[in-house]
């Protein structure tokens, strides 16, 4: 186990350097000369070189891209275009109020998507299994603006049951008042496709010989569901919820938009507006880190969750 982690890290490092350059290529060669996005419309050859100097963009390109091997090396991405806030602080600031959205909302997403695939496989076939399916199609041809619009209307302004906007320093406060309304449209999203994904995965193993087998042997409908179902059916499972991991640290674009959450989605749609490309390179490159991470925690899981799994 111990070799194979160390094996796997080791080989993010190409991986990652892959990374580094096809950011570095798509910012200083497609993306243009910031300086002139600096600059304005309104400026003179003399302070575009200016800030041409400030930038190091007047430097060699392979001097530039060794800057950013140092940057993305030393977590220092400079200040913000924008703002001239440092782009560290930035993300440690907006990584909480994204993760207070993202992690109950995945979390609840995975146990109720997975509890109402187990319920809906009981009963495969019937007109309960196909209206289910019909909501789910419904409700994956609507369009996320329309919820948000909608459950602001009805449950924060009709009913004022929840806020509409804001958000303070307390996290029991952020977690049960202002984020609930947001979590709970991204459930609404979110469970529809879901649904039909595990339901897909757990259909599949129910059609196994082993299933079949163990009715054979007079075990209950419920342990063979819940034992022997779910845990063969896990391997997809989780491969679907690890590979939504690194989309936490972009968090939720259009909910934090549109609820004011001071979250990494929202900084995310601030820096492009802005063409902040600190802001930008930075997160590109963490989220790339976080989606290697996540695959190797799944390789690990595989591994817990079926012995059979061999790491190689």
């Amino acid at each position: 186990m111990t070799a194979y982690i160390i094996r796997r890290v080791w080989q993010m490092i190409p991986t990652m350097l892959g990374v580094i350059l096809l950011v570095f290529l798509l910012f200083n060669w497609v993306g243009g000369d910031p300086a002139y996005v600096l600059a304005g419309k309104i400026s003179n050859q003399e302070q575009i070189d200016n800030i041409r100097r400030q930038l190091g963009v007047d430097q060699p390109y392979w001097v530039q891209l060794w800057i950013f091997i140092k940057q993305v090396l030393t977590a220092d991405f400079g200040a913000s275009w924008s703002t001239n806030e440092k782009v560290s602080h930035i993300l440690a600031t907006r990584l909480g109020p994204s993760l207070t959205v993202g992690v109950p909302l995945l979390v609840l997403d995975a146990l109720i998507s997975i509890a109402l695939a187990l319920a809906v496989a009981y009963v495969r076939g019937s007109l309960t299994d196909r209206l289910v399916m019909v909501v789910c199609t419904v409700g994956l041809s609507i369009s996320i603006l329309v919820y948000i619009i909608v459950f602001q209307y009805f449950f924060a302004y009709k009913l004022g049951w929840f806020p509409v906007q804001g958000w303070g320093n307390d996290v029991l406060e952020n977690l049960f008042v202002y984020s609930t309304l947001p979590i709970l449209i991204g459930l609404v999203v979110s469970i529809a496709p879901s649904l039909r994904l595990y339901r897909t995965f757990v259909l599949d193993e129910i059609n196994q010989d082993y299933v079949r087998t163990a009715r054979a042997k007079g075990l209950s409908e419920n342990r063979i569901m819940w034992i022997h179902v779910l845990r063969n059916a896990s391997i997809p499972i989780i491969t679907n919820l690890m590979s939504a991991l690194p989309g936490l640290l972009l968090g939720i674009f259009l909910i934090e938009r549109f609820f004011s959450i001071p979250g990494i989605g929202r900084e995310v749609i601030l820096a492009v507006e802005r063409s902040d490309f600190p802001v930008i390179k930075a997160i590109t490159v963490y989220t790339a880190f976080a989606t290697m991470a996540s695959n190797l925690l799944a390789d690990l899981m595989y591994k817990a969750v079926d012995p059979r799994v061999q790491l190689k």
